[in-house]
């Protein structure tokens, strides 16, 4: 497939000659550095930081909930001075 990428200039001048080091064609060069970093990405969601805090609460959840419920009880009350 044929895409157009924005490559900083001395990220491409290095890609391209390294590509010319090991003597093959940019597009190559390029497809086995992407291909690279896929296969090294494959991360567990641990290695995610975005998901160092995913459930690091949830032991808290049983808490959230009673007082969740003191909350609804307290608002379902009717305070007599408001019945005015």
């Amino acid at each position: 497939m044929k895409t157009t990428l924005e490559i900083p200039d001395p990220i491409f001048r290095k890609a391209k000659a390294r590509a010319a080091e090991s003597g093959i064609p940019l597009r190559q060069f390029i497809t086995e550095a992407v291909q690279a970093k896929l296969e090294t990405t494959r991360a567990s969601p641990q290695q995610k930081p975005w998901m160092k805090g995913a459930g690091a609460l949830k032991h808290l959840h049983k808490e959230t909930v009673r007082i969740q419920k003191l909350i609804d009880e307290e608002f379902e009350q009717i305070e007599p001075e408001l019945w005015v």
